[in-house]
């Protein structure tokens, strides 16, 4: 409830005490009539005092704002809508990022997610098998949320880059934006799926949507963690090179967007860069609720009903201010 709603009250009460001279020693009167006298001076005078009382009642209500609510209104929000598309394969645990190139990814992702308020983003992630994480969606924190629940080992043990961009294709043919873009990050060959890269990339061409594209690890040779022994933990080398970094490059190409070789987080930060200069686009949204005011009325019938009560007690009742 507003602050002023009190301080209605507050002076709800002083004028109370003026009204009926509670703390005045002395009396005037007019024409040497005492108007201590009689009950109908008393009873106008409790009339005028109720009247008043119900101005003051009227303006405090009037301090909480009253309204009433007609309905959502449309209001438009300009977006890009972007499909993350993420690889959690096994080879993400190389630590070559650091501490590893998913947790490295997933550090970009959600500092650029903080960013994009005003666009909508799905996520999606795929090793052998492909899986939707989250459409869609405007909600940061929900987005924040998802990204931390990002985890290797339960989509099988391939890398079917071909459907996890396949299925980016397909969220985003649902939208009505004119910028759609998918981040596609990898750090490996596509080796199983129903689609090759470069079919979903023809897809994705054929729809206008953007792919950008990252190879994820460094060049050089790179080690996975594969547990612990009593000599400590054990590795497994990557040989460098796995990332395809060719079809990466010709997919990016194809649909016009642009690939990075993500030897380290900068090339994260650039691609994230390059999406912000894209032009945005206006869509509907029915987020914002539209009120009718009443807050004036009473705040005018209270105001017009204590001036009255005032200017009778003044007039009729002949008090001295």
């Amino acid at each position: 409830m507003s602050d002023l709603f009190f301080l209605g009250l507050a002076s709800a009460l002083l004028w109370s005490i003026g009204f009926w001279g509670f703390f005045n020693r002395d009396k005037l009167t007019v024409a040497g009539v005492d108007r201590r006298l009689g009950k109908w001076f008393f009873l106008l005078k409790l009339a005028l005092f109720f009247s008043g009382l119900i101005g003051w009642a009227l303006l405090c209500y009037s301090l909480t704002q009253p309204r009433e609510p007609l309905g959502q209104g449309e209001s438009n929000r300009e977006v890009i809508d972007i499909a993350l598309v993420v690889d959690v394969s096994r080879s993400m645990l190389a630590e070559d990022l650091l501490p590893n190139r998913l947790e490295a990814t997933k550090r970009q992702i959600r500092e650029f997610a903080k960013k994009r308020i005003t666009d909508r983003i799905a996520l999606i992630i795929f090793s052998e098998k492909v899986f939707t994480l989250l459409p869609l969606s405007t909600d940061p924190e929900l987005l924040d949320k998802v990204i931390s629940d990002i985890n290797i080992g339960f989509l099988g043990s391939g890398t079917n880059i071909g459907d996890g961009l396949g299925l980016g294709v397909a969220r985003l043919m649902e939208s009505e934006t004119k910028n759609r873009v998918i981040v596609l990050l990898t750090d490996g060959v596509n080796n199983v799926g129903n689609l090759t890269p470069l079919q979903s990339a023809e897809q994705a061409k054929e729809n206008g949507i953007k792919v950008y594209t990252i190879g994820v690890g460094s060049a050089e040779d790179a080690k996975i963690p594969m547990g612990k022994s009593v000599f400590g933990t054990q590795y497994q080398l990557i040989p460098g090179g796995s990332i395809d970094y060719e079809t990466l490059k010709k997919i990016s190409d194809l649909t016009g967007g642009k690939f990075y070789p993500a030897t380290d987080e900068e090339a994260l930060e650039k691609v994230f860069s390059d999406i912000d200069k894209l032009e945005r686009t206006e869509i509907k949204l029915n987020e914002q609720i539209i009120y009718k005011e009443h807050y004036y009325k009473y705040f005018i019938s209270g105001f017009l009903l204590l001036l009255l009560a005032e200017l009778l007690k003044k007039l009729i009742l002949k008090e001295a201010l």
